[in-house]
């Protein structure tokens, strides 16, 4: 699997999901500009010891990610997303797309977008999951379709 973070902003999240990619074996996407750099302790503490184990790629924009897996499904999360996240049969090289934690993916990459995602959340609060919260939630329901492969 593949996990994208496109313009993320607050170190522990990407620190959080750096370490929840390193556990199941996914590897990590950071789309920039990064709201921080990788080397900051906020970053290096959420992921804890597990960043020489991370599978990181960084790319300079999401034309780039594009670009780089021409033949990959990509599906993007957001909150206006048209189809919930476990309808989908996922396959293990799919990437999972997420935009920054203040304003979600940008609206030209939902408007190219093949097919997107939300999560199920009340309507009468005006504010989602937690980034770490959503990638992991949706990472383990891909992850569980395919018999969890390569974890025990």
């Amino acid at each position: 699997m593949h996990l994208v973070l496109v313009e993320p902003e607050i170190p522990p999240n990407t620190g959080n999901v750096a370490r929840t990619c390193v556990m199941t074996g996914t590897k990590l996407h950071l789309v920039e500009p990064l709201g921080f750099s990788l080397s900051e302790s906020h970053v290096r503490r959420s992921g804890l010891d597990y960043w020489k184990y991370l599978d990181l790629e960084v790319h300079p924009n999401y034309q780039a990610l594009r670009h780089a897996y021409p033949q990959s499904r990509f599906y993007c999360f957001t909150t206006r997303g048209k189809v919930y996240y476990h309808q989908i049969k996922y396959k293990t090289d799919d990437f999972l797309i997420f935009g920054s934690e203040t304003s979600g993916l940008a609206p030209e990459i939902l408007a190219r977008a093949e097919i997107t995602l939300r999560i199920p959340m009340v309507e009468q609060i005006p504010r989602s999951l937690n980034l770490g919260n959503s990638a992991a939630l949706v990472l383990y329901e891909a992850l569980r379709q395919q018999g969890f492969p390569g974890m025990s």
